[in-house]
């Protein structure tokens, strides 16, 4: 068994360089398999789910190199067809990009339904219905979808609700569509035009990416370019949150301000100082944190990916804070785990009721979700004694190297491996009876 152990730390004193965005990065690549050409991405992190998109893309035949530079170099002229590994792209969420990187060059594109991090409420229904706006068709087994398309038009659609991977997915295929596309009530998520940004570079013609209305004129073709993937806006976020936790000071660099700025605005709220510099954030903290009520929402309002980690947070602050999450109503696995370190949460249809101020102490807990790694491992840091948290597969999903970075910003953390009852066990001193 694997798990991070995490120890009470106070007075932090650190500098943390954030990595390229996780969210960014898996619709990059995906998106770099339009041409033939040769791609060069900048940043991307060497993550779980990077490698588990590297496995995918050269099972059909594309060259993915990732050096150690965080240069990752993709060639996808020698694809014939896509169809993907089902138990891989089952495994993996974001799985659903490979549709529209890939429906243009092969015609038809199988896959198994996306997997991941599982909140239930992650349904693939706008996916779908941007398939078939296109013109494509969709053939459903029990474990597997095939969609099908000799021909791609663009088309004008209105998502149901706004959603950065059908935004995303839309973008991808309407590049290369004959025609013209404008997408309604499309994401604004800096991930959105990050994914714009390198597309345009590659010669597509996209407007209005960060608005609620893109506008796509479809090309006959992309070619290659280089460029660099934008810094990870959610665990910049968890990181400044620590010094409420811990006091003390955090300065988070390679960053871009403005697509934090909600949840800036809500660490000021709640009595964390904040200075905000080019490409530099420095967070503070040493009185007390106010407790405060938070709703998440689609970009621009404060995200939902953060909201576990702010949950932590709000375990610090006297009286109580209401945390509600319509976007993902159900993502709140973390709750029970916090309630085991001493925590007073209660979850109603979607909404956290948290009692701040109670002593934490240390124990086991266990990570569902990348974000709800990151919760207890910011809990763990003002529990007296030693946090353990197992599930850590599912932490390695969002961060590279995570006791390196959380090392650069003086928090002491490990990572164990072995039998953990039994490291237990030796931990404890027994006293023999008489």
């Amino acid at each position: 068994m694997r798990w991070l152990e995490v120890k009470q730390t106070s007075n932090i004193s650190g500098h943390v360089s954030i990595p390229g965005s996780k969210n960014s990065s898996l619709a990059l690549l995906p998106a770099a398999m339009l041409t033939s050409d040769k791609v060069i991405i900048d940043g991307i992190p060497d993550i779980y789910d990077v490698r588990v998109i590297r496995k995918i893309a050269e099972s059909i035949g594309v060259e993915m190199h990732l050096d150690s530079g965080e240069s990752c170099v993709i060639n996808a002229a020698n694809v014939e067809n896509a169809e993907l590994p089902i138990a891989m792209t089952s495994s993996f969420r974001a799985s659903y990009y490979f549709v529209g990187a890939l429906l243009h060059k092969c015609k038809s594109v199988t896959l198994g339904y996306p997997g991941g991090d599982n909140f239930v409420d992650r349904p693939i229904d706008q996916h779908m219905k941007v398939f078939r706006s296109f013109g494509a068709e969709i053939i459903q087994g029990h474990d597997r979808y095939t969609v099908i398309a000799d021909k791609l038009s663009g088309c004008e659609i209105y998502f149901d609700m706004i959603t950065s991977g059908a935004t995303m997915n839309a973008v991808l295929l309407a590049v290369l569509a004959e025609g013209t596309t404008k997408l309604r009530n499309a994401a604004t998520d800096p991930e959105v035009v990050d994914l714009c940004n390198m597309l345009n570079l590659m010669g597509a013609q996209i407007a209005g990416a960060g608005t609620d209305v893109i506008r796509i004129q479809g090309v006959k073709k992309l070619h290659g370019c280089t460029y660099k993937v934008i810094p990870d806006r959610l665990i910049a976020s968890a990181f400044l949150m620590t010094v409420g936790l811990t006091k003390g000071t955090i300065t988070v660099h390679n960053v871009i301000p403005e697509h934090m700025k909600s949840c800036l605005y809500k660490l000021q709220e709640v009595g964390i100082e904040i200075d905000v510099k080019e490409d530099s954030i420095t967070a503070s903290c040493k009185g007390i944190i106010r407790a405060t009520r938070v709703r998440t929402g689609m970009y621009p309002i404060f995200y939902t990916d953060i909201q576990q980690p702010m949950t932590s947070l709000l375990l610090m602050a006297e009286g109580k804070s209401i945390i509600t999450d319509p976007v993902y109503p159900h993502r709140f696995s973390h709750v029970p785990e916090l309630n085991k370190l001493g925590a007073d949460i209660k979850v109603r249809s979607g909404t956290a009721l948290i009692k701040g101020g109670n002593m934490l102490y240390g124990g086991i807990v266990h990570a569902t979700d990348v974000r709800a790694g990151t919760c207890l491992i910011m809990a763990g840091l003002a529990a007296e004694g030693v946090t353990r948290i197992t599930g850590i597969e599912h932490v390695e999903r969002g961060y590279a190297d995570i006791v390196r970075l959380y090392e650069s910003a003086g928090i002491s953390i490990r990572k164990c491996e072995g039998d953990l009852h039994r490291t237990i066990a030796d931990d404890c001193e027994f006293t023999p009876t008489a």
